[in-house]
């Protein structure tokens, strides 16, 4: 398994077992248990979870054009730009206090989801845009 492909495999792990599959299938008190700010329709938080298993749908083309040595340049740049905007605005948020009201364990994935959404740009752009593979 190349570089690029670990970084696929990481970006879609942890994006389906930490935000897909809770805002998709926890009920809503349970969000509101983890920390998350009570919303009383939850109907954009199950789509919003749709929408980053959608993106993980092209991170899987991604990875598998990597695991067969060609470049993905869709998936690649699809993930430059989803998960460098997410770091820039968790970053932003985190540092302006905007969760201070939320609870301590949403806060911790929030800050994680922070430092994983910077690994997963810089990886891609290591290894997607600045070393790619060469076609075979």
């Amino acid at each position: 398994m190349n570089a690029l492909s670990i970084v696929f495999v990481f970006k879609i792990a942890a994006t389906v077992l930490v935000w897909c599959a809770p805002l998709i299938l926890f009920p809503a008190d349970w969000l509101a248990a983890a920390g998350f700010p009570a919303v009383a329709e939850p109907m954009f938080v199950r789509m919003l979870g749709w929408a980053y298993l959608a993106l993980c749908v092209g991170y899987v083309f991604g990875l598998r054009e990597s695991l067969r040595g060609r470049q993905a340049p869709a998936a690649i740049w699809t993930g430059i730009v989803s998960n460098g905007g997410a770091c820039v605005y968790l970053l932003y948020f985190g540092v302006t206090g905007a969760w201070v009201e939320w609870g301590g364990f949403i806060r911790f994935v929030a800050w994680n989801s922070m430092l994983a959404t910077l690994l997963i740009t810089a990886g891609l752009v290591e290894y997607g845009v600045r070393r790619p593979m060469s076609p075979r």
